[in-house]
């Protein structure tokens, strides 16, 4: 009887083994990400990590680029819907402007997590960076740089919640210097000629100006070029840890600080919470802060997104 019962369970075994590959092919979980844009090596690096991660698991990708257009990425997480995916990881490019894609996806069930920036509607899990520490360190670098004294103006970026919390953490740290007085705030809108042009005017109007913090490397790649192209004594901070942003640091340039996010690490932790939903976790955090790290000449030659 005891043999007849093994036999019976190695049967069942071996049955289970062999429709098991099957129905995994049949219910191949199914991914989909929307960017604001992958015409940057922040997102590239992120898009890397998370088809790494999707391999790993066996998981099939949907990967689409909005180029910064709202109406693009509603149609884009629209189109991922038809192709029936489990879990919609969203890289807005307007926090308040994708809430319709959200309401979508989860009317469909979908498990929705917003990757860098947060989204409106109900989205499960934030995963970000802690921008507001972002500011703050690159800021706190700043100042204490100068001697803690001086002119000093922020370049500006395109309102979202990030970009507003890096200011809001940078001025808390200027605060703490009593001799360092912020004297312009411009917008350069994160783009490199944009903001060429902006901190070359800044720079003329500021005779006595000793220090910049742009809220990212893209910015501050283009106010590098106006602060070497004028010839003055002016220190550059800035947020993200871009690879050329890193090797201004370490090549000695008036770019002395950047505050480096960690992309691969956003997606991957994103992901992790999404898995975690779809396999029954009824307590997922609502929001995931991930750490920043500041990148110097000291240790700017060893770092990589």
């Amino acid at each position: 009887m005891e043999m007849k019962k093994t036999l019976i369970a190695l049967s069942l075994a071996a049955l289970a083994l062999t429709t098991v590959p099957a129905m995994a092919q049949e219910a191949k979980l199914k991914i989909g990400m929307s960017f604001q844009e992958l015409n940057n090596p922040y997102f590239v690096s992120m898009q890397e990590a998370l088809k790494e991660a999707a391999k790993s698991i066996g998981a099939e990708v949907i990967v689409t680029d909005a180029g910064h257009d709202v109406a693009k990425q509603i149609s884009d997480v629209e189109d991922m819907l038809q192709q029936k995916i489990d879990i919609l990881l969203l890289n807005p490019t307007d926090s308040a402007g994708v809430e319709s894609a959200v309401k979508m996806a989860k009317d469909k069930h979908v498990i929705v997590v917003a990757v860098d920036a947060n989204a409106s509607g109900p989205v499960d899990t934030f995963v970000g960076s802690k921008n507001k520490d972002a500011g703050y360190q690159s800021c706190q670098y700043l100042a204490k740089a100068l001697g803690g004294k001086g002119e000093v103006a922020i370049l500006d970026g395109i309102a979202v919640v990030p970009i507003l919390q890096r200011v809001e953490g940078c001025k808390q740290a200027l605060a703490e210097f009593k001799d360092v007085k912020l004297v312009d705030t411009q917008n350069g809108r994160q783009d490199r000629s944009v903001a060429l042009g902006v901190v070359e005017n800044m720079i003329e109007a500021h005779p006595n100006l000793k220090g910049i913090f742009s809220v990212n490397d893209g910015g501050a790649m283009g106010a590098l070029s106006a602060i070497q192209g004028s010839g003055r004594d002016i220190k550059l901070t800035s947020v993200d840890g871009a690879p050329e942003a890193v090797k201004a640091v370490a090549d000695g340039t008036p770019f002395i600080e950047t505050t480096a996010q960690f992309p691969r690490d956003q997606v991957r932790v994103g992901l992790a919470m999404a898995l975690a939903q779809k396999w029954g976790a009824r307590v997922v955090p609502k929001e995931v802060p991930i750490d920043v790290k500041p990148v110097t000449k000291e240790n700017a030659a060893g770092f990589s997104w």
